[in-house]
């Protein structure tokens, strides 16, 4: 999936010379907590996060001026260019979702404006990295999670999906894993859609003595023992 498909495209903007106290109004009243910084040309520039307009406020500790920021500014004095984060770091609408998640998490950042050969046209953030994932994985439609560890054969995932096919079930969604497993192993995660309690105690048993089924999660409960 694409980061076109998942994007914010109602996308707040601000200007370099802007002051701070606009984007703290804007984060509040909008509910936002990064907003991109573009040129008059569109180009991007910056980015302005909460972090970044907490970093520049005084300590409640200190005593002084509650307006007085860093580099010696009053508060009400700071523009955007003296706190934003310079160049950062974007995607495009056709950037893979997994990238952009990618970077979200190796850079420790909320969000990662959008651009084209034009401009900006979106903002992609960890909540909508959320709204992927659990769209992903069926968790939005009730589905139930299989859990496993196999063989890191072709035929070992053939052989379990070929399986579940046999009896019936719509499969949503499998993702692989090598982590925490030995070497040879790979863990495998499959979503089954919609499956009722007799149909589901008769599968847990089959595949608990076919297969190494480490657990399953049903109606959003996790089952280790079974």
């Amino acid at each position: 999936m694409l980061v076109g498909d998942w994007m914010s495209t109602d996308v707040y903007t601000l200007k370099p010379d802007e002051m701070v106290i606009t984007a703290m109004e804007m984060m509040r009243e909008i509910g936002i907590r990064q907003i991109p910084v573009i040129e008059s040309s569109g180009l991007v520039v910056g980015i302005v996060t909460d972090r970044d307009i907490r970093d520049a406020m005084p300590s409640k500790f200190l005593q002084g001026d509650s307006t007085f920021g860093k580099n010696g500014h009053g508060l009400n004095d700071l523009k955007i260019r003296d706190i934003m984060s310079h160049d950062p770091l974007v995607v495009t609408p056709d950037t893979c979702m997994e990238v952009a998640a990618k970077m979200l998490l190796e850079s420790r950042i909320g969000g990662l404006p959008v651009i084209d050969d034009i401009g900006i046209v979106g903002i992609i953030t960890a909540v909508d990295i959320f709204r992927f994932l659990t769209s992903a994985t069926g968790v939005d439609k009730s589905g139930t999670q299989l859990s496993f560890t196999l063989d890191d054969t072709a035929s070992a995932l053939s052989e379990l999906l070929n399986d579940l096919w046999s009896r019936g079930l719509r499969i949503s969604t499998i993702f692989t894993s090598y982590d925490g497993v030995e070497t040879g192993q790979r863990k495998v995660f499959v979503w089954i859609q919609r499956i009722d309690e007799m149909t589901l105690v008769s599968l847990v048993k089959h595949l608990k003595q076919t297969y190494k089924l480490s657990y399953y999660v049903h109606q959003e409960e996790t089952f280790k023992e079974f």
